[in-house]
């Protein structure tokens, strides 16, 4: 697996995740703003897609930072996310 880097800056989330036809979302099932998502492809059941805006206000109340990676080990553009703790 290639190296991934982890950023709090809205605009490189939103251009690595719009460059891969991607959408923001959360769960359904959750409350308090819901666990946020990445959903890409065909849109899942599971979750509900959000505005940039509600994204991010959640993003920075729960103070996240977003893990990913650029290319996979291969050379292939990468989907790899992940939401961690900032703290």
């Amino acid at each position: 697996m290639s190296e991934a880097t982890a950023t709090d800056k809205h605009e490189e989330i939103r251009r690595w995740v719009e460059e891969r036809n991607g959408r923001p979302a959360r769960v359904k099932a959750t409350s308090n703003g819901g666990l946020l998502r990445i959903d890409f492809g065909e849109p899942e059941e599971a979750l509900e897609p959000i505005s940039w805006e509600e994204f991010f206000r959640v993003f920075d109340e729960n103070r996240l930072l977003f893990l990913h990676q650029d290319k996979t080990a291969d050379g292939s553009l990468s989907r790899f996310n992940k939401f961690i703790d900032r703290r």
